[in-house]
């Protein structure tokens, strides 16, 4: 027997049940893992409460762990049980002591890494990587919008922009969380709490704006976003954490500057385990060249049976950067 969470109704935290199960075998092409630590990311928050649907319920929530192999499924070469591994894409499931993913979504966790360094910055790395990367390339000197900069994810932007030599702006709900998105590498802050984003945008630019925003706040910054972008400029709109923006006039992307939107995810860019390794190798190297690091406050380390507080805590905006469910805590 095993431990796991659960929810057999969608809603706020309430329905995270913490259960017992008894793990099958891997299939052929997945490997189980015992996960060591477990990334707590706001999408799970969307799926819990049935924004981002599940295709059955009960279900098990979560995509994102490091833990070490302990079976091989038929045809799996590439592991062996005792390596160590980390995963953001899996089948729903990892907030669970024991979890089975398909190979191809898993990577070799360095041996300098640790297994909750892994877990904290995986996903939030990927999912940066893409962001900056891909979606839209990041060039040296630019500057750029980015929402939630004291984020899990906002923070390992703020450095990969450094990094970079690109000068992000980072908008904020307080000046701690300021603080800590300017110690990261933010060129520029705007608490939005007291600020217009879209006007210090424009005085931090001289007028120009930028081309690029990127938005997880969804339906609050919605607005903003588009004022804060120059003729022909890009809105990523990559998350719902306010509410998801509905009702998207079209004609007022044309009167703000014949605009551009996408609405991206991970799982547009990472589809293989080709493309896993490109990406990771990125981050990894970042992570371990010291260009990226990425810390969890002890108190946003929660035990697995501890879910729903830890679900409270992410959504009451109070977090900064990365929570951790520790199995065995």
């Amino acid at each position: 027997m095993a431990k796991r969470i659960q929810f057999s109704a969608t809603g706020g935290p309430e329905v995270l049940q913490y259960v017992d199960f008894t793990p099958v075998d891997p299939a052929a092409g997945e490997v189980q893992i015992e996960n060591k630590a477990i990334g707590i990311n706001f999408i799970d928050t969307y799926v819990r409460s049935g924004l981002y649907p599940t295709a059955s319920l009960p279900s098990g929530l979560g995509t994102e762990a490091a833990g070490v192999v302990i079976k091989v499924g038929a045809g799996v070469t590439a592991l062996k049980p005792g390596d160590r591994v980390v995963y953001a894409q899996s089948p729903l499931g990892a907030y669970s002591e024991i979890h089975n993913v398909p190979l191809e979504k898993l990577a070799i966790l360095p041996d300098n890494l640790s297994f909750e360094l892994g877990a904290a910055a995986f996903l939030k790395g990927l999912t940066v990587h893409y962001l900056l990367r891909q979606t839209y390339e990041i060039k040296p000197g630019e500057v750029f919008l980015f929402h939630a900069a004291a984020g899990g994810v906002g923070l390992i932007a703020c450095q990969w922009a450094k990094a970079l030599g690109a000068k992000l702006i980072g908008s904020v709900g307080s000046d701690e969380k300021a603080e800590l998105a300017k110690r990261a590498g933010a060129w520029a802050t705007i608490n939005y709490r007291r600020e217009n984003i879209a006007q210090r945008v424009a005085e931090l630019t001289n007028g120009e704006k930028v081309a690029v925003v990127y938005d997880s706040v969804g339906k609050s910054t919605w607005q903003d976003s588009l004022n804060s972008l120059k003729r022909r400029g890009l809105m990523v709109s990559f998350g719902n954490a306010s509410g998801p923006v509905t009702g998207v006039d079209l004609g007022l992307l044309n009167q703000k500057g014949s605009l551009y939107v996408t609405r991206p995810s991970l799982y547009g860019y990472i589809t293989n385990r080709q493309e896993l390794q490109f990406a990771s190798n990125e981050l990894f190297s970042l992570i371990g060249s010291g260009a990226i690091k990425v810390e969890v406050k002890q108190e946003q380390k929660f035990a697995l049976a501890d879910a729903q507080t830890a679900h409270q805590v992410l959504e009451s905006g109070k977090t900064s950067g990365s929570s951790l469910l520790i199995p065995g805590l």
